[in-house]
């Protein structure tokens, strides 16, 4: 816990150099108070552990369609004022960290505040904040809401075999602190943000970027920003980018102003940096210029964005890119070009290449092989993220997730089960490949968890956890209530300072054994400690999403402090008033 409080090493690294000792402890001295290297590494193998991976899996499948935007883009697209923009963004995003692992809503979320701020003419610090404390309080209200949440129900269905424990958690008993907590928290923070909440500038921009991209994007005939304006269709304050002019169908070229009406087929001129450029192609309802990469015929899930730059080689040097048939002749669709930092005017398909160009490009994975031994080119590189968007599939990704929650809630069928054919389904019906799922696993969550649930036996085994639960019971009188809050202010503080997960794998046996001492229902101290490990509203790094939007809203540590004390004492109270009406302690 001090290594991982003073931050000396990656948290995995620590987590399994600690196991380490341990297990090399036990193997030199044969002790019967540590667990044997099998029993050690047996966390690897956890249900809950393997479910959490699965998750990732199925997640990626949304991330990769827009699934997440598809299900939020409509209500936050209305939004006038910081208040309503508060309202319409934290309540989805808190029903939707119920339904599924509360870390990746965020990250899909954060490209979205920043058009959301501009557009109601406030600083994406008020939002992002509130973003990662809704989506930690909707993970509260559901077993697959958070990891912490599943790993702490797999241990007490362990415990139960042990006959340490007596009840098992359903899908929904953690929603009897989390509905409560996520409503009062919800409220304090829609009233509370644009006081309590400084504006600041990131620490990252976009705009930062020296090299100001070209890009030409077309409005889907078929797509929901027809017969919007530009400010209704959330166009109007792109971060790092602006539209430059509108291209109509009959040769009109209209300036972009905000209540500019989009029409079938019009051109939108845009300049910006790359990572804004990357962010502009998962708004749903834009295609490329002239659908020019559905002309690839290459299916979305094997094309990705790629940075190319122009040689004096280039077979097409001095031609424009329709002249030259770009398209026919590599195989590949022209979505933006750079110059320096000059602006390029007119039609993509009308540039005439130059030596030195920088062209995105959207092309199959094998056109990096090709091409990187080309002389066409200087340097050909894979862009950051730059996976194609599969917005056809948005919908088929909704459904799958929805379809999985329902099947894991209302049936005998376990949730490592519904995760696993989730999971499977998101790959066969194409809305992420195989090798995107791989990608998205976050094992440094896994490894931390794995090891942290062998040490945690290991507290059990050598009766340490005894020993620390009988100091708390001390300072708590014997008094079964006060024991209880001391054992979620205790896990509380041990989130804030080593991460939730490791936090409540390492207090599960002190709670059990607080539990035992006291001659008490041991399920309300289960419950007390799967909130309290998720309740890290006081510092940036006691959890992932609050990591995230660190840097990105520019924050300091005391504004978590600030803004998330109030949080804090809010759960805290809900959680001690509520589990005894529902789990009797006695």
């Amino acid at each position: 816990m001090v290594s991982l409080t003073m931050r000396i090493a990656p948290h995995d690294l620590l987590a399994v150099s600690c196991l380490g000792i341990l297990m090399i402890t036990q193997s030199i001295t044969g002790s019967e108070l540590l667990p044997t290297p099998e029993k050690a590494v047996s966390g690897f193998g956890n249900q809950g552990l393997i479910t959490i991976a699965l998750l990732f899996a199925v997640v990626s499948g949304l991330e990769f369609t827009g699934g997440t935007e598809f299900a939020t883009g409509w209500f936050l697209n209305r939004a006038k004022t910081l208040k309503g923009a508060l309202s319409r963004l934290l309540i989805p995003v808190a029903g939707l960290s119920a339904l599924m692992n509360n870390t990746p809503v965020v990250v899909a979320l954060i490209p979205t505040i920043s058009d959301l701020s501009r557009r109601i003419s406030s600083s994406a610090s008020h939002l992002l904040l509130p973003l990662s404390y809704a989506s930690i309080l909707g993970g509260m209200c559901t077993l697959i809401g958070t990891s912490t949440n599943l790993i702490v129900a797999d241990l007490n269905q362990q415990a139960i075999v042990k006959g340490l424990a007596t009840e098992p958690l359903n899908f929904f008993s953690p929603a009897v602190v989390g509905i409560p907590a996520t409503v009062l928290g919800l409220a304090y923070m829609v009233i509370a943000a644009p006081w309590l909440l400084p504006s600041r500038r990131s620490a990252v921009s976009v705009s930062d970027d020296p090299q100001q991209y070209t890009v030409e994007v077309q409005v889907d005939p078929d797509g929901p920003l027809v017969g919007k304006t530009i400010e209704q269709a959330g166009l109007r304050h792109l971060p790092g980018l602006y539209i430059a002019e509108i291209q109509r169908v009959d040769g009109q070229i209209l300036p972009a102003k905000p209540d500019q009406k989009l029409y079938a087929d019009d051109l939108l001129i845009l300049v910006g940096a790359l990572e804004s450029v990357v962010d502009l192609r998962k708004i749903r309802g834009l295609i490329t210029g002239d659908d020019q990469a559905r002309k690839l015929k290459i299916p979305a899930w094997q094309r990705t964005l790629v940075e190319a730059v122009v040689s004096p080689r280039c077979a097409l040097l001095g031609k424009t890119i329709r002249e030259g048939s770009f398209r026919s002749h590599y195989n590949a669709a022209v979505v933006a070009v750079a110059r320096g930092d000059k602006r390029l005017t007119g039609k993509l398909g009308d540039v005439r290449l130059e030596t030195g160009d920088v062209l995105l490009l959207e092309a199959s994975l094998s056109f990096l092989h090709r091409r990187r031994e080309s002389r066409d080119f200087y340097l050909v590189s894979a862009v950051k993220k730059g996976n194609v968007r599969r917005p056809e599939k948005a919908l088929t990704s909704v459904v799958i997730l929805l379809a999985m929650v329902l099947v894991a809630s209302l049936t005998a069928i376990p949730i490592l089960s519904a995760a696993l054919v989730a999971a499977i389904c998101m790959i066969v019906m194409r809305c992420c490949t195989t090798t995107e799922a791989r990608r998205s696993v976050d094992w440094s969550i896994l490894i931390v968890i794995g090891a942290a649930l062998g040490i945690g036996f290991a507290l059990e085994q050598s009766q340490a956890a005894s020993s620390i639960a009988n100091a708390l019971l001390t300072l708590a009188g014997g008094e079964p209530l006060l024991a209880l809050a001391a054992i979620y202010i205790t896990t509380m503080i041990c989130t804030e300072l080593i991460t939730n997960n490791a936090a409540a794998v390492l207090m599960f046996p002190i709670a059990l054994n607080a539990a035992s001492a006291l001659n008490c229902n041991p399920t309300p101290f289960v419950v007390t400690l799967m909130i309290a490990a998720s309740a890290s509203f006081l510092s940036p790094f006691g959890y992932q999403t609050n990591t995230m939007v660190y840097s990105v809203g520019g924050y300091q540590v005391k504004d978590y402090l600030k803004f998330g004390l109030p949080l804090s004492i809010i759960v805290f109270l809900v959680t001690i008033i509520s589990i005894p009406l529902v789990w009797p302690l006695g």
